[in-house]
């Protein structure tokens, strides 16, 4: 059988667990059509890079999925139909990967490094300075080019 990555949006407004149920319903949906749901990541909720059906965050979900192409058509026709899923997408992939999924290990190191609070605290305390000691000059010394040109 065919393998997928499915990724699926839910309204910032539904809970975690209304999502798990979403995730349940969607996964009933693969089994009854002879197929098989493998790892399930809850990537949380996330900030959107632009609204989307007036919501600003989703509830973001991976699910790896082992089904004929018919089943994950009625999973998809099943999303579309419902108003808690904002967007999904799914990818036709060669093999699963059995580690966690790069949005996963991002929060993993993330959370070892302390958070967002940390990001900025080995700059020397610039504060609002962001350009360093650039003196305007952005461009550099072009004159070689110019004399290589010629």
């Amino acid at each position: 059988m065919p393998l997928y990555e499915h990724v699926f949006l839910a309204r910032q407004d539904v809970s975690a667990q209304q999502v798990e149920a979403l995730v349940e319903q969607y996964k009933a949906i693969i089994e009854a059509g002879g197929g098989t749901v493998g790892k399930v990541e809850n990537w949380g909720l996330r900030s959107l890079a632009y609204r989307v059906k007036k919501n600003r965050k989703a509830h973001y979900t991976l699910m790896n999925i082992d089904a004929p192409h018919p089943a994950v058509a009625e999973m998809e026709r099943q999303m579309g139909l419902s108003e808690d899923v904002l967007r999904f997408m799914t990818f036709k992939v060669e093999e699963h990967d059995d580690e966690p999924s790069a949005m996963m290990q991002k929060r993993d190191r993330d959370d070892r490094r302390g958070g967002r609070g940390d990001r900025f605290g080995d700059k020397g305390g610039r504060g609002g300075d962001r350009g360093g000691d650039r003196g305007g000059d952005r461009g550099g010394d072009r004159g070689p080019r110019r004399a290589e040109a010629e």
